[in-house]
């Protein structure tokens, strides 16, 4: 039983070795009157204050930074287009009165309701596909 504690504790004390990540060297912070920041966001003239110091100090050596794709929308237009048709629509209301038609058999099929739940499919379609062009996702992707 020694050996086997003696064993575990052996086991236990070695660390798993981890993936090597990327080491980024530690953000520089530099502190600034606010008439210093002033005249820096003036000169950089909309530029990100950041990008702008980094260009005034290091000149041509700047490297390119890394750009993150903070705005997955693609297409502006066909979002806001979504974005009206379901703020101006009762598509939600009226999907919920129709489930619970449908949930207390109390739904009468009649060729106006099937044309109705018909045309409320289409405009559904219409939304989802604007929202696939907006956010650049293939039809068949699930986000």
């Amino acid at each position: 039983m020694t050996s086997l504690r003696h064993d575990f504790n052996t086991v236990a004390a070695s660390k798993p070795e981890k993936a090597e990540k990327a080491k980024y060297p530690p953000p520089f912070s530099l502190r600034l009157t606010y008439e210093e920041r002033a005249r820096l966001e003036q000169d950089a003239a909309g530029k990100p204050l950041g990008a702008y110091i980094r260009e005034q100090l290091l000149g041509d050596n700047v490297s390119p930074r890394k750009k993150l794709g903070n705005r997955p929308v693609q297409d502006q237009e066909a979002l806001g287009r979504v974005l009206g048709a379901l703020g101006g629509s009762r598509l939600s209301s009226n999907l919920n009165q129709i489930a619970k038609a449908v949930n207390t058999g109390s739904l009468p099929v009649t060729p106006e309701t099937e044309s109705d739940i018909r045309e409320a499919c289409r405009e559904v379609v219409k939304i989802r596909l604007d929202l696939i062009r907006a956010l650049d996702i293939a039809p068949g992707d699930d986000p």
